[in-house]
């Protein structure tokens, strides 16, 4: 008898699609993973009076919420045991851990984030980093970087300067180029009479972070990227560092862009943005996420546009310019649960677009048969992609569909309910 994942490798086939490729190569692609969907984007700091920045707003209180740097760590584990493939992992500044001493975020150093490196080391993973521009008293009013007092911007700029070298250390440490991508929530809630001067204090503000000299920060250790926003909470109006500032900023400054799927209207996708902008830069950040109605961060799930956006990835071959992240948080349901779904859903998404007919698509184009082109993609929808996604976790000796489950609510009753 034939095995279901042989009779899908000989459909495949059968339009010229090697899937044992694309499993292997599906694995390959590196997936960074969020800290902050484990403790509702809290952080680790403590605080008086932690300040609000804007743009920042996990809903729900399922019970089970990381509250230190070893929960998290603890948490994060048990998810990367269910999920194939390679995978980073993403931290923000204020998941430092300083053990009582007094740090303030301009202050930070590498030593701050030793526990996360040598679980990196551990876990044979990446990390990446984000400086945190928000919940901090000095981002109290919702601005940061472009904020007219000097002493304000001065700070978030040793801010800024201090993730560089340490994202550098992490660099070192772990023998792999780290991302630092900076996102500032600033901007105005209503109409302002002066878009002007916010943007050209934060263009130099960005400019002495990123264009400092610093023997310890190396080019290729430390990968910058800066991301654009369409509205944030507190800054429905205007903000400063818009799509269209920050694809300037990005071209001028030859750093990388990021693409955040829930950062635009909410009916607008990016899928068509990628060839535009990896037209003219070397590489493109993209968040991973999944907005409705708003920019509400959803847990990732296999719908039509993430398959577009990877498929139009897929199709151009474009993988080794796209580094792809996850960027959402849900406190209503259990946390690593909603982990395991984005992050698998995610590794669905690359499957699907290396699985993607794009030779027959591309010939009956340029041909000029668009009816057929359209035909062959309508036809790909039904191709048996779930027997080989099977094989690919049973590949990677991770579990098939919701078999995971069980292990993750083993986990909930074991230690999150524990938590209070």
């Amino acid at each position: 008898m034939e095995s279901p994942y042989a009779w899908a490798r000989r459909e495949y086939a059968q339009l010229d699609i090697d899937s044992e490729a694309a499993i292997k190569n599906a694995l390959s692609i590196p997936i960074s993973i969020h800290c902050w969907q484990a403790d509702d984007v809290k952080g680790l700091e403590k605080r008086e009076s932690p300040g609000d920045g804007g743009g920042i707003l996990a809903t729900g209180g399922y019970p089970g919420t990381a509250r230190t740097g070893v929960e998290i760590r603890s948490d994060l584990d048990a998810v990367l045991d269910v999920l194939p493939g390679a995978h980073r992992l993403n931290l923000h500044a204020f998941y430092a851990e300083t053990d009582g001493a007094k740090a303030d975020r301009d202050k930070l150093g590498p030593e701050h984030f030793a526990k996360w490196i040598s679980w990196a080391k551990q876990r044979r993973i990446g990390l990446d980093f984000n400086p945190t521009y928000f919940a901090h008293p000095m981002a109290a009013d919702g601005q940061t970087l472009s904020h007219p007092d000097k002493t304000v911007r001065a700070f978030w700029i040793a801010h800024g300067r201090a993730c560089r070298r340490i994202a550098a250390a992490m660099a070192k440490a772990l023998k792999s180029p780290v991302v630092l991508n900076h996102w500032v929530p600033d901007g105005s809630k209503d109409m302002p009479a002066d878009r002007w001067s916010p943007r050209e204090r934060l263009a130099d503000s960005l400019d002495r972070i990123i264009r400092a000299k610093d023997p310890k920060i190396p080019k290729s250790s430390c990968l910058d990227a800066v991301e654009g926003k369409l509205f944030g909470l507190g800054s429905e109006a205007y903000v400063v560092g818009s799509h269209e500032f920050y694809l300037q900023y990005a071209l001028t400054r030859e750093v990388m862009l990021c693409l955040d799927m829930g950062h635009f209207h909410p009916t607008e996708t990016i899928d068509d943005k990628l060839s535009a902008v990896l037209t003219f830069q070397k590489e493109v950040l993209l968040h991973v996420s999944r907005p409705m109605r708003w920019d509400s961060d959803h847990v990732v799930v296999f719908d039509d546009a993430l398959r577009n956006v990877f498929l139009e990835i897929g199709r151009a071959k474009a993988w080794p310019r796209v580094r792809v992240a996850l960027d959402y948080f849900d406190a209503s349901i259990n946390r690593l649960a909603a982990y395991v779904i984005g992050v698998r859903a995610t590794r669905q998404a690359i499957l699907y677009a290396m699985l993607d007919p794009t030779k027959t698509l591309r010939n009956e184009e340029s041909a000029g048969r668009h009816a057929q082109r359209l035909a062959w993609m309508e036809a790909a929808k039904t191709l048996p992609f779930g027997l080989v996604w099977d094989e690919l976790c049973d590949r990677a000796r991770m579990p098939r569909g919701a078999e995971w489950l069980p292990l993750i609510e083993a986990h909930e009753e074991r230690i999150l309910k524990t938590r209070g």
